[in-house]
């Protein structure tokens, strides 16, 4: 495993600096530094407290928890959340809830994950036409495949 020095400062009194709750996983937990609740259908910025500094190179990424995404229907909106490693402001994690109810986040609620990623910078260059493909301008379910969700193996 690779092991890059991610800094990270505090800038509230209960912060917790993110973690990884098991060996090997690419996540780490990122954790709500206040008490609130999210009308169903509404989103909001929840503040985590901390900031970071990220090598030039890589990028965290916020991530929804999949157990919140299952259970309650709370996603994160801009998922994934891109932290530049220009940026130095406090990570805001933008939380929706898909679900009917009420959803209640209280201090110190693990709410999303933070992973760091390593950055390829493309270079765009400009072309008066492109190589044809076997899909060419097809989109989205452009295959005609309809998935239903079910296991049609």
């Amino acid at each position: 495993m690779n092991n890059v020095v991610v800094k990270i400062k505090r800038l509230h009194p209960d912060t917790q600096i993110p973690r990884y709750e098991h060996y090997g996983d690419s996540g780490a937990d990122l954790v709500s530094v206040i008490s609130t609740v999210i009308a169903p259908r509404e989103w909001r910025g929840i503040p985590t407290g901390i900031a970071a500094e990220v090598p030039p190179g890589y990028e965290l990424q916020v991530r929804p928890r999949s157990g919140l995404a299952l259970k309650q229907g709370i996603t994160v909106l801009n998922t994934p959340g891109t932290i530049d490693a220009g940026y130095r402001g406090e990570i805001v994690v933008i939380l929706l809830n898909l679900n009917s109810e009420p959803f209640s986040i209280v201090k110190g609620q693990k709410i999303a994950q933070l992973v760091v990623a390593p950055v390829i910078f493309g270079q765009f260059q400009e072309v008066e036409e492109l190589t044809p493909s076997t899909r060419n301008q097809g989109g989205f379910g452009s295959t005609g495949t309809i998935y239903t969700g079910a296991n049609n193996g």
